[in-house]
């Protein structure tokens, strides 16, 4: 299964033995090796894989971290496997990135997975964290009727459209009031998490595209699912290590060759003065939702 994962036919048991030793080895550099630039942006996103353990088939959170160094680079900084919920876990995963030499990091990319909020306090201090805003839509839109999703994510859309976190927030309350009525649930969900979800707007607006989200790791994840849905089931951790980690470094090695990710100019913004888009007269006025 593993050698059809990585797209090898024909190879003997010996050949198969020698050939996971070497990913082993070379596995192990790439997830150990020094981390010697300053990552100002880091994102965090969890994929589920099945696992034999104990006997049983359980699913698995693979944790898999990217940063932007302060020159604009993308770099695939760290792979894991655990219980992602757990806040040891996430703790365990930071830890071990600062172990390696992270730092530098102002914003954080990630859902809202359960004790991954407190382990960035706790690491990475004076960190901001990014709620991914297409999960937090989804969240949102799980307390609105079907019919009326399309209403109601256009309203909120209408928050995003602004070109600055002030006038952002003055249109929460404009949209808030005007989903109250209808969507109490949905309309508290909102208030409450949307702080959150505005982080990125307190950094260059040459990068909210590409801070706002975890979609730049979702694309890579996609990837690391089709090249592991060959094996389907993994017999135990260490296969999911070496085949993640073995894709991992091939698409970290082509970033390697193509274009910085944020140019350098825009960079530089980070360690400047947020200048604000000029405030609008007052927030977006929404008609009455029936």
């Amino acid at each position: 299964m593993l050698v059809q994962a990585l797209g090898l036919t024909g190879v003997d048991k010996s050949r198969v033995s020698r050939i996971c030793r070497e990913l082993d080895e070379a596995v192990t550099t790439f997830r150990q090796r020094p981390l010697e630039a300053a990552y100002p942006y880091l994102w965090l996103d969890v994929l589920y894989l099945k696992v034999r353990q104990n006997g049983r088939i359980v699913n698995m959170a693979v944790v898999i971290a990217i940063g932007v160094r302060e020159s604009g680079e993308r770099d695939i900084l760290a792979v894991d496997v655990g219980a992602s919920e757990e806040s040891a876990f996430w703790t365990a995963f930071l830890r071990a990135l600062v172990a390696r030499g992270l730092k530098g990091v102002q914003l954080v990319v990630s859902d809202a997975h359960q004790g991954l909020k407190e382990a960035i306090r706790t690491v990475l201090a004076g960190a901001v964290w990014q709620r991914c805003r297409v999960h937090f839509m989804r969240n949102v839109l799980a307390h609105v009727p079907k019919g009326d999703k399309s209403i109601v994510a256009a309203a909120i859309r209408t928050i995003f459209a602004q070109p600055s976190r002030t006038a952002a927030r003055q249109q929460v309350a404009e949209v808030v009031q005007a989903m109250a009525a209808r969507w109490p649930r949905a309309a508290a969900v909102l208030e409450d998490g949307v702080d959150d979800v505005l982080a990125y707007m307190t950094f260059p607006p040459e990068h909210w595209t590409r801070i706002y989200s975890t979609n730049p790791l979702e694309r890579l994840n996609r990837e690391v699912k089709r090249r592991t849905d060959v094996v389907g089931i993994f017999p135990d951790q260490l296969a999911v290590v070496r085949l993640v980690g073995s894709v991992l470094i091939e698409i970290h090695d082509e970033w390697q060759a193509g274009r910085r990710y944020f140019s350098l100019d825009s960079m530089r913004k980070l360690y400047e003065p947020l200048q604000e888009a000029p405030a609008l007269p007052g927030p977006l006025r929404l008609a009455p939702i029936h």
